[in-house]
């Protein structure tokens, strides 16, 4: 009867390439997702100006995205290193190079994210935190699709379960034998679609951008170091940094301090 039940259950095979050319060589999710969030990102971006909510202009616009192209592939990319694998940080250095090996970190994106943001606004005479609000608003859509993307490859799966919607992933370290929560799917709709349209709400609903610059920017990483916290739960819990907690969740709950401290001193900092 068990035996009957596992088959009833899907197994998912990696699909790393969209198209495929060669064996290492071809098309991949995961970078067709950082083109589609770049892309559903400027299209956003573009309305905000054109609507009047961004001072940023086409030419300013561009220069605002090719900063946070640059910043999400390094800052992820390190922050993969220095959080998850830090022992190739002295044994093998270049293998920060090798990005179309995998391996990004999005607390280490978002770190880069910050930077490239403080740099632009600087640039072009900007509000920091405005600018912040903004970019966050158009970050969950490259979650949404990037967290998709994890779950064709076959990576980041979750944690075993005998819910009826559990995975049989391949790619785990039972080579599918067991079913796993695909908690890939759980974080793209939290992460992702949840914070999407909480942020959409927020730009065009409220006065949120006139009245309280950084307010957005302080709930986003609040909020989002919640949502990943509870997607944790379902997560396969990598390396424990303290206190038995994950990494992800580690991270999370230093980020959502952060975006708690942001939040509250938008609300004092009103422009009226």
């Amino acid at each position: 009867m068990e035996l009957l039940r596992v088959f009833a259950y899907h197994v998912h095979q990696p699909r790393p390439f969209l198209i495929q050319f060669t064996e290492t060589f071809g098309i991949r999710y995961y970078g067709l997702a950082y083109i589609l969030g770049f892309l559903v990102g400027a299209w956003l971006l573009s309305r905000y100006y054109r609507k009047g909510l961004s001072p940023y202009n086409s030419e300013q616009q561009t220069d605002l995205f090719v900063a946070l192209i640059v910043a999400v592939v390094v800052g992820g990319r390190v922050g993969y290193f220095l959080f998850y694998t830090p022992e190739l940080i002295l044994s093998k250095p270049w293998k920060v190079f090798f990005v179309w090996e995998g391996g990004m970190a999005s607390h280490g994106g978002f770190t880069g994210v910050a930077v490239a943001t403080l740099y632009i606004a600087r640039k072009h005479r900007q509000s920091f935190w405005l600018t912040s609000d903004l970019v966050c608003s158009l970050a969950p859509a490259g979650l949404l699709f990037g967290r998709i993307a994890n779950y064709l490859n076959g990576e980041l799966w979750g944690k075993v379960t005998d819910a009826s919607w559990a995975v049989l992933f391949s790619t785990a370290p039972d080579r599918g034998t067991l079913p796993r929560h695909p908690s890939q799917l759980y974080e793209a709709a939290l992460e992702g679609l949840f914070m999407l349209l909480y942020s959409q709400y927020r730009i065009w609903k409220t006065p949120t951008l006139k009245k309280h610059p950084g307010s957005l920017a302080g709930e986003f990483l609040l909020i989002y170091s919640i949502l990943r916290i509870v997607g944790e739960q379902f997560r396969e819990p990598d390396t424990a940094l303290t206190l038995g907690l994950s990494r992800g969740t580690t991270l999370s709950i230093l980020m959502g301090l952060v975006g708690l401290v942001i939040a509250i001193s938008a609300r004092e900092r009103t422009n009226d």
